[in-house]
């Protein structure tokens, strides 16, 4: 990673968001990743004197389904220009009768229920397991607290995430069974994103636009994609207000745990990491296993 960063703050646009009207001097930065390219160029602009990184999830035309979103290449790209903190936008569907459509929530855990998407950048040696009791970062949620609340009527500072694989909405009975287990939102983009954020050391933390009730309420429509759509693109607007809150915010180097998830994490004996893993995963390999062994 080049001493001066391109961008501190990555911000992730789910449905509905797909760009950051109001950054300046923008460039277009294309990346190229161990992973395959992500989900679109970097778009890295200027708010209020900090370097942003902006990356549409889903693609500029909403290309990418959940389940295919190439999310190890976006948090690679992320950490490459320079991005220490990492804000997503993600729509949701509320489990919960006092969770209106919205209503922005800031959660605080997540539960994942997807099936058929990689959860690491670690597929062969070294083997890491990193810590993510607390899988947000408390700075960052925080930052997203104050500012959701500066600019939204109605704001919920914490909630359990469920995330399913999609891209198929919950059945009734899902739905149902979602709500006994004490599920306060269900989405279907957390995960891996929650994963890899820590594998990556960044700060990560999500930003939810309830944008129904699910299925479970019994005066709710059916979920369908246009009632979703109609309410994201109400809540989009706040949600831009929030970015230009929080964004100020986060510029000041991290005083959490986050940037050392990988400290402890590695279970693998170095001199059994073979140079082309090291050379290749250095972006985050680098400070705990130097291309040239020692010892």
């Amino acid at each position: 990673m080049a001493d001066e960063p391109r961008a501190v703050v990555g911000v992730i646009g789910g449905s509905g968001l797909y760009k950051m009207p109001y950054l300046t001097d923008v460039e277009e930065v294309e990346i190229n990743t161990p992973f395959g390219p992500p989900s679109a160029p970097l778009a890295i602009g200027t708010l209020a004197g900090v370097r942003v990184a902006f990356l549409p999830r889903h693609g500029r035309h909403h290309e990418y389904h959940p389940s295919r979103v190439p999310a190890r290449a976006n948090f690679w790209a992320l950490k490459a220009v320079g991005v220490r903190r990492v804000i997503s936008v993600s729509a949701v569907g509320s489990l919960r009768e006092d969770i209106h459509p919205l209503d922005l929530v800031v959660p605080d855990q997540v539960v994942d229920r997807t099936v058929d998407r990689p959860r690491t950048f670690f597929d062969t040696a070294p083997v890491v397991h990193v810590e993510l009791a607390d899988p947000f970062c408390p700075e960052v949620r925080a930052a997203l607290i104050t500012a959701a609340n500066s600019v939204a009527p109605r704001v919920h500072s914490s909630g359990t995430y469920l995330c399913i694989e999609g891209p198929q909405f919950s059945t009734r009975a899902e739905s149902e069974l979602h709500r006994r287990w004490g599920m306060d939102l269900v989405g279907m983009t957390a995960m891996p994103e929650v994963r890899l954020a820590r594998e990556a050391e960044l700060c990560f933390g999500i930003l939810a636009l309830v944008t129904d009730y699910d299925v479970w309420h019994e005066s709710a429509e059916d979920v369908s994609v246009a009632q979703v759509i109609q309410n994201l693109h109400q809540n989009v607007e706040t949600a831009q207000a929030v970015l230009r809150a929080v964004i100020p915010s986060l510029a000041k180097e991290p005083a959490c745990t986050c940037g050392t998830a990988l400290r402890n994490a590695i279970a693998t004996a170095p001199e059994a990491v073979l140079p082309a893993t090291r050379e290749r995963l250095s972006l985050l390999l680098g400070r705990y296993l130097p291309l040239e062994p020692t010892g």
